[in-house]
């Protein structure tokens, strides 16, 4: 009597034969900030030149009065004027140009870290001369406890 109660109870696990982590991958997003070094204009305090012009027209038309004489000194003069102010406005201009500054400015942007990680298991098992899948929440083991109805018992007792 005892062999047949034995025979008829069946195996009481599972063998488990493969385990396969399932992953997911995950991104966490993160802000990396750098300073970077910015060059500048300086802000200008004369935006039209007028201090350029005026000066190279003086400078023009007193170089202009030093040339001929009666009504060809009073053109040279003009011409003078005029020319040493287009010149006076172009090197003020120039000038400006060049008048930068150097500033760091904190840039930043957001990157993605990713990570994988296991979310369940792939478990291979035989029972008997069955072979089975299951997915399961946790590493089962080496075995897996089967219950008197030869069903798999997934879940950790008391959960």
């Amino acid at each position: 009597m005892a062999t047949y109660s034995l025979v008829n109870k069946g195996p009481e696990y599972a063998q488990v034969t493969d385990v396969q982590p399932i992953k997911q991958q995950v991104k966490t997003p993160r802000e990396v900030c750098k300073d970077v070094t910015v060059t500048r204009q300086a802000p200008v305090k004369d935006q039209h030149q007028i201090a350029g012009t005026v000066v190279g027209a003086l400078a023009g038309g007193l170089l202009g009065n030093q040339i001929g004489g009666g009504t060809g000194k009073k053109i040279a003069t003009v011409a003078g004027a005029v020319g040493g102010g287009y010149a006076g406005n172009k090197v003020q201009e120039g000038m400006q140009e060049r008048d930068t500054y150097t500033t760091t400015q904190t840039r930043c942007n957001t990157v993605n870290d990713i990570s994988e990680k296991v979310v369940g298991y792939n478990v291979k098992y035989t029972l008997g001369d069955q072979v089975g899948q299951v997915k399961m929440d946790r590493e089962p083991g080496s075995t897996i406890p089967v219950d008197k109805n030869g069903k798999l018992i997934l879940s950790e007792a008391g959960q």
